[in-house]
């Protein structure tokens, strides 16, 4: 496996496995790798002849209040996991390499970032749009891997990648979740062992939701309702948002009348987490 931390590095690496035809699938992280990662890097394997990961904290998605500080950096077990998963190459920059001094380039996806989390993270996701079209225009990867627990981010992705003509499938795949339910996720280590069992509770809201909505219940409204009592019952939280959006543009479905997501932001304790669940109801005709 190779380990490279220089852009050039990279993408001699990337160009001579396209002179020989390979095809090279890339997943994005930030480290502390977890089983979620773990199954992109799978997914990654199956459908490439080679798989690149990148390694990276990026501090352009992080607000002045929040954990860029403390966030869990493993490089030494993410490594050893990424060997475990036959991974090819992985890319451990340094911030100065992918942001030289005079850099002056963001990207925006207007209208899919001012939703869900926006408000509440201002910048965070023209630091993520940002960073993976760098990563592209750097490893220039066939496909791309995205787990669906992060539903903004990944739609937001596949927007941009749309809308720039940029030559990358992204490929979503399943949340990977504890056997209580609970959405993997690096934050996860965050959690006291109270607080941890009290996480479970999310999910449980959410397939409570699913269930009343396939039993016919259509009023979004009564669904948000029911996850907000359903989590706060199990503990003192902070609910930044419920909502049930429609999974292309993210806009509020106020009757199910077509196929949506449950989407949700909990604070607990010191600790947000978020998770999503599709509703997948069919369209009504009208």
């Amino acid at each position: 496996m190779l380990t490279l931390q220089r852009v050039e590095q990279v993408r001699g690496a990337s160009r001579a496995a396209r002179r020989t035809g390979r095809s090279i699938g890339f997943v994005p992280t930030m480290g502390a790798l977890h089983a979620g990662h773990r199954a992109l890097m799978s997914a990654a394997r199956g459908r490439c002849d080679l798989v690149f990961v990148s390694i990276f904290v990026n501090p352009m998605q992080f607000g002045p209040n929040e954990d860029f500080a403390k966030y869990p950096r493993t490089l030494e077990a993410d490594l050893a996991a990424c060997r475990e998963e036959r991974v090819d190459a992985v890319f451990t920059p340094e911030t100065a390499e992918l942001y030289p001094p005079g850099a002056r380039t963001t990207v925006h996806v207007a209208g899919l970032t001012e939703r869900l989390c926006g408000p509440f993270r201002p910048g965070h996701f023209d630091g993520v749009t940002t960073v993976v079209a760098k990563l592209f225009g750097i490893v220039e990867p066939d496909l791309a891997f995205f787990g669906e627990k992060d539903f903004q981010q990944l739609v937001i992705v596949q927007q941009m990648v749309r809308d720039l003509n940029l030559p990358v499938e992204i490929v979503a795949c399943p949340t990977v979740r504890e056997p209580d339910g609970l959405a993997m996720s690096s934050r996860n280590a965050y959690l006291s062992p109270d607080e941890r069992v009290q996480a479970s509770s999310l999910y449980a809201a959410m397939t409570t939701a699913q269930r009343a909505a396939y039993a016919g219940t259509r009023h979004a409204a009564s669904l948000i309702e029911q996850m907000r009592r359903q989590i706060l019952a199990a503990g003192p939280a902070t609910i930044d948002y419920i909502s049930i959006v429609d999974p292309n543009d993210l806009t509020d479905i106020a009757v199910l009348d077509r196929p949506a997501r449950i989407c949700l932001a909990v604070r607990i304790g010191r600790t947000r987490l978020i998770d999503n669940l599709p509703l997948d109801l069919p369209a009504v005709q009208r």
